[in-house]
């Protein structure tokens, strides 16, 4: 198939936009419908004002799962409407491109990264490859005694690779820009002598075929600037992981396709398990300096997505392939490790605020740094509004005076089903495919599973959604998420971390339950979906952490990836004890 033309490209944008933007205003004037006549003008505009900010994050996640589900299931070749530059590439090809492997490191255990590294290169040695790869371990570790690990471990495996592939270990003393500023001190010292380069994060792992698959289709394609990867979460043992890799792994099938088909050539940069163009990425994407306070400037915490749009800008294509395809990644192995990872993208996203005046920007490209702040901003929106809908619950003598019960049920309903509606599009996709129903363990495990993750995501949301407004509200009087190490090995998290991070939560949760059970009692089912997760949150984080949790899910085959049920080679080299 050939490539889609630019008004075939234009065509699916303005579809897009116009079931969007008919699906905001529809849910817009159901809101509008739903409050009933004690609600006051002001606090009817209010209302309005705070549900129009928590809906663009919902209704583009709603259509992009939509139509990947679509595709997915009905179209012949899904890769070949969607990423036709995938078709270029030929594994006949002989490899011509000079490639760096880039592995950007902080604080990292060395042997977990001697692990990963061994079986990647041992992937890429056939002659025609090997002389073309180059490894570049680069390290921003300030520890001193995991500095001196690095050391060791890194210079005894340049004199075992020596004969095949080249490895350069180098450890800057200070991590001046963060990881972007770690890739751009390479660039300035070897960036010119490679054509392109694979971006891996210390917990990456990708097998040589997915490696060459990104290099090959990079060498037919000079147009592209960045091809990413689909990325999915290893096998893990940690209970935590289990419950949000697997509801990911379902609810980026659908979304990624559907993003995909229409944003095209102004596709994602992830960071990591991806490929990109580095003479371009040399001259055109070095970061700006944001304003910081007293005249100070500010290093940007979330690179990839303004790398991608300055490559845009360049006229060079950024696309992301959506289909897995032996590239993977760790998640953290606990909520308190998830919501570190969390609150650092969330500091990093809305500092795009200050970028989007950037000049020469493509609409396109204006529009991804909005969804991207649109992700995090909608969160205290979410807060607000229903904070004040069940304070306003309690202290009415007659809750359908300030919401209509069919309107109210309605919006209820067709606000979670948007919500969650790329998981259950993966899951849909799943049990209609009986190799797929196979591939995840059959289709009770699946349907088991796949329930478990829903009430686990339902229970998360509104924590989540506290995590973000607290977060937010402490950047406004200067806390920073920070960039320390993180934890990726399976452990425990007490009780007292626990009701240290939480205690906001329960307490919020308490006060609603208590308030509806004493006022209301009948809307107390319908609170389950906001006030569950915050009165749970301290068992939660406490529970998915026990090593007995994972190991009974693990006994019973749930919430198993297909690595579990049939693991690749590749994954069997590393011996992870999911796999055991």
């Amino acid at each position: 198939m050939n490539n889609p033309t630019a008004p075939a490209i234009h065509l699916r944008r303005i579809l897009f936009a116009t079931l969007a933007l008919s699906t905001f205003v529809f849910l817009l004037w159901l809101m509008h419908r739903a409050l009933g006549p004690a609600v006051s003008s002001m606090a009817h505009i209010a209302i309005l004002v705070l549900f129009a900010l928590t809906l663009p994050w919902m209704v583009i996640g709603f259509w992009n799962a939509t139509i990947g589900f679509i595709i997915c299931r009905f179209v012949r070749d899904p890769l070949a409407l969607v990423v036709p530059d995938a078709l270029h590439a030929s594994s006949a090809q002989p490899i011509t491109l000079s490639t760096a492997l880039l592995l950007c490191i902080r604080n990292e255990t060395p042997e977990r990264l001697e692990r990963n590294i061994e079986v990647m290169l041992a992937s890429l040695t056939e002659p025609e490859i090997a002389p073309h790869i180059h490894l570049y371990v680069l390290s921003d570790t300030d520890s001193q005694q995991i500095g001196e690990q690095e050391q060791a471990c890194f210079d005894a495996m340049q004199k075992r690779w020596k004969q095949s592939i080249a490895i350069t270990y180098r450890r800057r003393t200070n991590n001046k820009g963060y990881k972007a500023g770690n890739i751009a001190d390479f660039c300035e010292r070897w960036g010119n002598q490679h054509d392109i380069a694979i971006t891996l994060d210390a917990d990456s792992f990708m097998t040589g075929k997915a490696i060459m698959r990104l290099i090959r289709i990079m060498q037919a394609t000079p147009k592209l600037g960045i091809l990413q990867g689909l990325v999915v979460g290893l096998p893990s043992t940690s209970g935590f992981t289990r419950l949000f890799q697997y509801g990911m792994r379902l609810g980026m099938r659908s979304y990624t396709m559907g993003s995909a088909w229409w944003q095209s050539d102004c596709g994602p940069y992830w960071g990591h398990n991806a490929a990109i163009r580095l003479a371009p990425f040399i001259a055109h994407c070095e970061l700006p300096a944001l304003p910081g306070p007293n005249g100070t400037t500010r290093h940007i915490l979330s690179h990839d997505q303004i790398e991608a749009v300055l490559m845009r800008k360049a006229g060079f294509d950024v696309r992301v392939i959506p289909q897995e395809d032996e590239s993977w990644e760790e998640n953290p192995p606990t909520l308190v490790e998830y919501i570190r990872r969390d609150l650092r993208w969330c500091e990093g996203n809305l500092q795009y605020i200050h970028l989007l005046r950037l000049p020469g920007l493509l609409f396109m490209s204006r529009y991804q740094l909005c969804v991207a702040i649109f992700m995090f901003l909608g969160s205290p929106a979410w807060i607000v509004l229903l904070t004040l809908g069940i304070v306003s619950a309690c202290f009415s003598s007659d809750p359908s005076q300030i919401m209509h019960g069919s309107y109210g049920v309605v919006l209820m309903i067709a606000t979670l089903t948007m919500w969650y509606l790329p998981k259950i599009a993966g899951a849909a996709d799943v049990v209609s495919r009986a190799s797929e129903r196979k591939r995840f363990g059959g289709t009770l495990r699946f349907v088991t599973g796949f329930t478990l993750e829903m009430v686990f995501s339902i229970l998360m949301t509104p924590i989540t959604w506290l995590n973000h407004t607290i977060f937010m509200t402490g950047l406004v009087f200067g806390k920073k998420a920070g960039w320390g190490a993180q934890a990726r090995d399976d452990h425990s998290i007490a009780l007292g971390t626990a009701l240290k991070q939480f205690w906001p939560h329960t307490l919020l949760g308490l006060f609603g339950v208590v308030g509806l059970f004493i006022s209301h009692p009948h809307l107390l089912p319908y609170s389950f979906f906001v006030l569950g997760g915050l009165l749970l949150s301290v068992p939660i984080a406490v529970l998915t952490s026990l090593p007995c949790f994972g190991a009974i899910l693990i006994q019973h085959k749930l919430l198993s990836l297909p690595e579990e049920i049939d693991p690749p080679e590749a994954l069997k080299s590393l011996h992870l004890r999911a796999l055991s």
